[in-house]
């Protein structure tokens, strides 16, 4: 079974849905891009996948044993997040949270993973460190190594080179590619930046009245049919 099925999914809210018949999957090793202009439902697939908020109909369905606590979810940054009065350390460790059961405090298990996510992605002597004095690119590797703290085979990361100079971009890619090549994990990624996301995704959903499920391949077909018979592509 994928690790995600969604099935004629409806989207929105009591007597304003913003999309219906939505059906998709992911696989383990494959990264789905979520394009879509403002208002064609993105957030609220977002919200809907993190069982945040109840699908209008239809139905989703986690594989491997998985549950909603088990998808690692990096966020949009905001001002609050950039000002958030906490170490390095201690936002990693807070992807365990949902995890910990009746305990109150981390064990040596999530503090061993913590050590290798934070180091893996070059954040080794920045454990003390406050968060909010940290770099944009920084504060965002922060951010996904607590991601992977939660995930067991599944991410989410809305908008994750929002706001990062190229260099950074770049490197954000990268992890992405090395975490569906070499972990096989799943990722599901919201992005407006239509160029290199879809360059990096193997699949692809665009939101919409009509939407699109398919291969990168199958998109780009489209994408050329679209621009060769004069259609606006989003």
């Amino acid at each position: 079974m994928p690790l995600l099925e969604c099935s004629h999914l409806a989207l929105g809210y009591p007597g304003r849905p913003l999309t219906d018949d939505l059906s998709f999957t992911l696989d383990a090793g494959q990264c789905l891009c979520i394009l879509g202009v403002n208002g064609s439902g993105k957030s609220t697939l977002v919200r809907t996948l993190l069982h945040l908020q109840p699908p209008l109909g239809g139905t989703i369905r986690l594989g491997n044993d998985l549950s909603p606590k088990d998808i690692g979810y990096l966020p949009q940054q905001t001002a609050v997040q950039r000002d958030f009065p906490a170490t390095v350390q201690e936002v990693v460790l807070s992807g365990f949270i949902g995890h910990l059961g009746w305990r109150c405090f981390y064990g040596r298990k999530e503090k061993d993973m913590a050590r290798r996510q934070m180091s893996r992605l070059g954040l080794d002597g920045l454990e003390k460190q406050s968060f909010r004095e940290l770099s944009g690119g920084q504060r965002q590797r922060v951010l996904l190594a607590r991601a992977l703290c939660a995930a067991r085979r599944l991410l989410l990361l809305d908008e994750p080179t929002a706001g990062l100079d190229p260099a950074m971009q770049a490197e954000m890619y990268r992890l992405v590619q090395s975490l569906c090549q070499e972990d096989r994990m799943g990722i599901i990624m919201v992005s407006h930046d239509l160029h290199e996301a879809v360059g990096h995704a193997t699949h692809i959903l665009l939101m919409g009245p009509k939407p699109f499920w398919g291969s990168r391949e199958a998109y780009q077909a489209m994408s050329s049919d679209n621009r060769f018979s004069g259609t606006k592509e989003v």
